[in-house]
């Protein structure tokens, strides 16, 4: 070997030596945390879990870090908000239900003071704590974000808005868009992805101490009705769905397929039985949905834009090596629809408009949703795979081993992730209240892609929709029949040959493993709750 080699060779080993180094010290210290949360987007609705939606921030972290094809959240907003943001069952948090304020404890309609947010917890280890976007947990100032754990906050108390200025879509409702807890008056130029993504960032800059970790909780207002998107984004999507659903569905289904999202033994679900075949819509029924889809295109599309907005702040910051992302959505896609009872007037109206007028307040319905939540059916608010099934993405290079996981797992789970990141126990009381003991199990040994034991069961339970998942079985139901029904995921994940008559004594064995759960957790009938049922508020 000659000399110019043998140096060549030395500082190509220097170099690795050094990077190796610098991954040891950065694995020292505790990471940044960014949790983002999409709102109602559906388990096929970005490129790496089979759509044509351009999200190549998104797929970028997919590739280089953990995807996992069996995730699941709690079936609809305000629950899975609580549980995954506490690493308790939603009922344990107090929000069994959405924010209805009921008397019983496990569906008072906001978080309670046995529960213990990630932002709390975190704070304890010396983290600075900012959150943007969609809060969902409690209207009444003293359950906001800020006393809930948060540092800073910008962003929505309430379910839904117009992405553009606050806008009340339900009679005698004002809703709030709020900076910490001050109103926040909207300029003429906002559109609350990017506005959240901002502030962020500013919080990020400006509200830390120098070299603080941080935990960053992105709660994403997209895809949620109402459709709003900006121009440019939407001109890019125009057309590209006249194609119709069926045509789409297959295929997002065989790019699924091809990654490995889902067997390549699977089946795809059948249309939904609300939706007519393509070819019998009129021309203008087929552009009308076709605008509808461009215009939840570009929302998803302009989320990703800004998270790789956020994500190259924090390169320019030093920061994106220390940091772990994770990314879900809180439902499946949702079937519903903007009608004429719980909607102000001017509301119900405006739903009728084309989804690309920025006047407009419209939702795609049973159409899109059908699409979003490929290869599944059932929609949000049910506890089938369509309602529950959720793409997760984990990305941090010096802490997650790039792989395909197909274990199943749970929202509950984020919170001791982060708690081992931190290098922070989950507590036992906090500021003089008990703290219930979480069940969540921490994903680290998955990012290491090292041997996870995972759950015996996962548990569901939405205003009277319920399921179980035992490793490959899951049991579910439907209220108000209230039918268990039985399948096995591994070869059945759509939920199509139900298998209750065939196998009663595991119906029997998974009932009893299902109400020993429902009795601990604090789940009562939906129908005893539903005699007195208030309003829902999404």
């Amino acid at each position: 070997m000659n000399k110019t080699v043998k140096i060549i060779s030395f500082l190509t080993l220097l170099n690795i030596s050094s990077q190796s180094f610098a991954q040891q010290q950065i694995a020292k210290k505790h990471p940044n945390i960014v949790l983002i949360l999409a709102d109602d987007m559906g388990f096929s609705d970005i490129g790496s879990f089979g759509s044509e939606t351009q999200t190549p921030v998104l797929d970028e972290m997919a590739a280089k870090g953990l995807k996992m094809t069996n995730f699941y959240n709690a079936s609809r907003c305000c629950p899975t908000r609580a549980s995954l943001i506490t690493g308790l069952f939603q009922h344990q948090a107090g929000v069994g239900d959405m924010m209805n304020t009921r008397p019983e404890p496990a569906y008072q309609g906001y978080l309670n003071r046995q529960s213990v947010t990630i932002a709390e917890a975190l704070k304890e280890g010396g983290y600075a704590t900012f959150m943007t976007g969609k809060w969902h947990l409690g209207q009444a100032k003293e359950n906001w974000p800020t006393r809930r754990g948060f540092d800073q906050y910008f962003g929505l108390i309430d379910g839904a808005n117009s992405y553009f200025e606050n806008r009340p879509y339900r009679p005698n409702q004002k809703l709030s868009i709020v900076l910490n807890e001050e109103e926040y008056k909207t300029p003429s130029d906002y559109y609350s992805t990017n506005a959240y993504t901002d502030f962020a960032i500013k919080f990020i800059e400006e509200k830390r101490k120098p070299n603080q970790p941080f935990f960053l909780f992105m709660a994403y207002q997209a895809p949620h009705w109402p459709l709003h998107a900006l121009p440019q984004d939407i001109a890019k999507y125009k057309g590209e769905f006249m194609q119709g659903w069926d045509v789409l569905r297959q295929q997002r289904f065989e790019k699924q397929k091809q990654m490995g999202v889902i067997s390549k033994n699977e089946k795809l679900s059948p249309r939904d039985p609300n939706l007519p075949d393509w070819n019998s819509l009129t021309q203008k029924q087929k552009e009308d949905w076709d605008d509808k889809m461009a215009v939840y295109a570009a929302m998803i599309d302009r989320m990703d834009q800004n998270i790789g907005k956020l994500k190259a702040k924090l390169k320019e910051l030093g920061e994106e090596e220390n940091t772990v992302f994770m990314f879900l959505s809180d439902n499946g896609g949702s079937n519903e629809t903007i009608n004429n009872t719980g909607f102000s007037p001017q509301i119900f109206k405006a739903s009728k408009m084309l989804a690309s007028n920025k006047s407009s307040f419209t939702a795609y319905g049973f159409e899109g949703a059908n699409v979003s939540n490929t290869p599944f059916r059932s929609f949000k608010h049910w506890e089938y795979e369509g309602g529950t099934a959720t793409p997760f993405i984990a990305y941090g290079p010096n802490y997650i081993k790039p792989q395909l996981n197909h274990q199943p797992a749970h929202i509950i789970d984020v919170m001791n992730t982060c708690l081992e990141l931190a290098g922070v126990n989950y507590p036992k009381t906090y500021k003089g209240n008990e703290i219930i003991a979480t069940t969540g199990k921490s994903l680290l040994p998955i990012f290491q892609k090292k041997k996870w034991k995972g759950h015996e069961a996962l548990f569901f339970e939405h205003e009277g929709n319920r399921a179980l998942r035992a490793r490959d079985w899951k049991l579910v139901s439907e209220y108000p029949s209230n039918n268990w029904e039985l399948y096995n995921l591994k070869k059945d994940r759509i939920e199509m040959n139900n298998l209750a008559t065939k196998y009663p004594d595991k119906v029997k064995e998974l009932t009893k493993l299902y109400n020993d759960w429902a009795t601990k957790t604090g789940v009562i009938p939906f129908e005893e709750l539903d005699k007195k049922r208030p309003q829902d508020k999404f």
